[in-house]
């Protein structure tokens, strides 16, 4: 398994409780937006443990626990 890095490609392990936007304001979505299993590809990394990701359906925030780097 390989390290989480910025353009690199991440799936969804695990659904959080609720989506982040990763704008410059950002939103809370619901979680049904994504699905187990999507692939995505880190845009940036933010503080404790977060990374900017880019899915088909928006970018969002999430915590590196519910990320697997391919």
């Amino acid at each position: 398994m390989s390290e989480i890095s910025v353009g690199g490609k991440v799936r969804l392990i695990a659904i959080p409780p609720y989506l982040k936007t990763a704008d410059p304001m950002p939103m809370l979505r619901p979680p049904d937006l994504l699905a187990i299993d999507d692939i995505g590809t880190v845009i940036d990394r933010r503080p404790g443990g977060y990374w900017g990701v880019k899915f088909d359906r928006g970018s969002f925030l999430l915590d590196s626990k519910y990320l697997e780097a391919i």
